[in-house]
């Protein structure tokens, strides 16, 4: 049996040769978004302090990885939102809705105590199944 084919892309994230991780990776029609955090084209944190601001960015780096390896936030089937502050859930979950209101992935809201840099209020993972194969 041969190994299914592994497609891998990246964001541009300073923190992904680093980690050694990449921004998503496809085995057949799954997709997994790595924990994509609130990171604008120049490097720096997008939307200091609004959480809103920070999850369209991260839900923006998703939809693009996804784009990449052939499938849309249409196939998403599974996402989690890591927040420093839990109280921020509402403000999330309205940009949330506004991405997803017409899929409904399975879901997760968690808080955690911080994240890599103390200026992220939120990180977002994303799992999907391509409507498409390779």
């Amino acid at each position: 049996m041969t190994k299914p084919k592994r497609q891998s892309v990246s964001s541009g994230s300073p923190y992904e040769p680093m980690i050694g991780i990449s921004r998503a990776v496809r085995v057949s029609q799954v997709i997994a978004v790595s924990g994509t955090a609130p990171i604008g084209p120049d490097g720096k944190t997008v939307g200091v302090g609004d959480p809103g601001a920070q999850a369209r960015r991260c839900f923006e780096i998703a939809k693009q990885a996804l784009e990449k390896l052939g499938a849309s936030l249409d196939d998403v089937i599974r996402t989690r939102v890591f927040l420093t502050r839990i109280e921020d859930w509402k403000i999330v979950a309205e940009v949330h809705g506004e991405c997803f209101r017409g899929v409904r992935p399975a879901s997760s809201f968690l808080q955690v105590s911080r994240f890599v840099d103390p200026d992220w209020l939120v990180e977002i993972e994303v799992d999907a199944v391509a409507s498409t194969k390779p």
